[in-house]
C-alpha cells in the first residue's frame, strides 16, 4: 500500500520484529494477547485509552517517514475491573 501512496501503520508490542520486516509506521499497543486493548481494565478506562491509541494511529499515517519509525501512545491508566474488587 506505502507503494501505491497509501500510509499505513501496525499496532504492535513486537516493535523490534516490525522494524526488522519493515514497518514504516510502528504504533505502540497495549499488550501482546491485546494489542488494541486491556479486558482488565474498567470499561471506560479502556475506550480512553483506545480513543489515545487510534488518534496516535492516524497522527502516524498522516506523518511522512523515511524508515520504520516508532509512535509511543503512552501507558494505559492502571485502572482494572480487580481493584474494584
Amino acid at each position: 500500500m506505502e507503494r501505491a501512496g497509501i500510509p499505513t501503520a501496525v499496532i504492535t508490542n513486537l516493535v523490534t520484529i516490525a522494524e526488522q520486516v519493515g514497518a514504516p509506521r510502528i504504533v505502540v499497543g497495549g499488550g501482546i494477547p491485546y494489542p488494541s486493548g486491556d479486558p482488565t481494565m474498567k470499561a471506560e478506562a479502556e475506550r480512553a485509552w483506545r480513543k489515545r491509541l487510534v488518534a496516535r494511529c492516524l497522527e502516524a499515517v498522516a506523518t511522512p517517514v523515511e524508515g520504520p519509525t516508532v509512535f509511543e501512545v503512552g501507558p494505559a491508566p492502571i485502572e482494572t475491573e480487580a481493584a474494584d474488587a
